[in-house]
């Protein structure tokens, strides 16, 4: 049938949108601007690169934005040391806490280190209590930009079957409750479930976030179904892009000068042919989880403030 793109770039500038008018209307009054700060173990590149876009992104909002940057051989009690200043800092609505963190801290009490009502990730649990009874809280930004996307396209989800593959806590428990908090009814698959396509194939949307390149094949998806995928891969071999990439010859080129492209954890022929709406990889996804940690940030400025936009 041929599928609609779910433009996750639109929907997150449309988003960012938003929060510039928001962060002008508490400026025109005189407050000071929202504040993010990231704490940033070690020297990974990929982490230094996805920090590095989230200062830009601060940027062009408005949003005031801070590192703290430790070395690579720091333990625990350096890192939670960190953070309890972050936590003191009046100017800093927002932490984020860049994961993974190096093999020796512990990753659990750093999180739960952080105060809740800057846990702009959704990952402390306080946070993950409150979305999980439905009350006001953070919620992890994947998930919370998904819901985005959703509803912005008009996707029905209340009475609609969906099926989550993945189990994680920040992308597949909190994308269950979100949408059984929408009135979705939820099945939660995973890797292990038994006779996975069979179930995938109930579903009226399915959120992919298994971590597993192109295994959701086409046996997974019913005729019509929204397709939400979350996976973020690389294919190398420019034979296997064909088989999986079709005829798309950019894709195929890109693998042949560059080394690899990316790719979800649906098939995109499939996906392209089966679906009624999908989400492409890249531009899907990925640009919706940093436009909703500025919106969290923006939001946690606002309830320190008693104000909103």
């Amino acid at each position: 049938m041929g599928g609609r793109i779910l433009d996750g770039k639109k929907v997150a500038e449309e988003i960012r949108g938003d929060l510039r008018r928001r962060v002008l209307f508490h400026r025109d009054r005189g407050l000071r601007p929202p504040g993010l700060a990231a704490l940033l173990v070690g020297d990974d590149p990929a982490s230094r690169l996805y920090v590095s876009s989230k200062v830009k992104a601060c940027a062009e909002v408005g949003i005031h934005s801070d590192e703290a940057l430790l070395p690579a051989g720091s333990g625990t009690l350096e890192v939670l040391a960190a953070v309890r200043d972050l936590n003191a800092r009046r100017e800093i609505d927002g932490i984020l806490v860049q994961l993974p963190l190096p093999g020796g801290v512990e990753e659990d009490a750093v999180l739960e280190a952080v105060d809740p009502a800057k846990d702009v990730d959704g990952f402390h649990p306080v946070n993950v209590g409150r979305l999980a009874l439905g009350r006001p809280g953070f919620a992890p930004c994947t998930p919370a930009g998904i819901m985005e996307l959703l509803n912005r396209y008009g996707i029905p989800l209340t009475g609609s079957r969906a099926v989550v593959v993945g189990r994680s806590r920040i992308v597949g428990k909190p994308m269950a409750m979100l949408l059984l908090r929408q009135h979705a009814t939820v099945t939660i698959c995973h890797s292990r479930t038994r006779d996975l396509p069979a179930l995938c194939r109930e579903a009226d949307i399915l959120v992919a976030a298994v971590g597993r390149k192109a295994m959701i094949t086409g046996d997974y998806l019913k005729e019509g179904v929204v397709v939400v995928d979350v996976g973020m891969n690389r294919v190398t071999e420019e034979e296997e892009a064909r088989l999986l990439f079709g005829g798309d010859e950019k894709r195929i080129r890109t693998v042949r000068e560059k080394g690899s492209t990316l790719i979800g954890d649906v098939v995109p022929t499939a996906m392209w042919e089966r679906s009624s709406f999908y989400t492409p990889v890249p531009g899907g996804v990925g640009p919706l989880t940093i436009a909703m940690l500025l919106s969290n940030t923006v939001a946690s400025f606002e309830a320190r403030h008693g104000t909103a936009g």
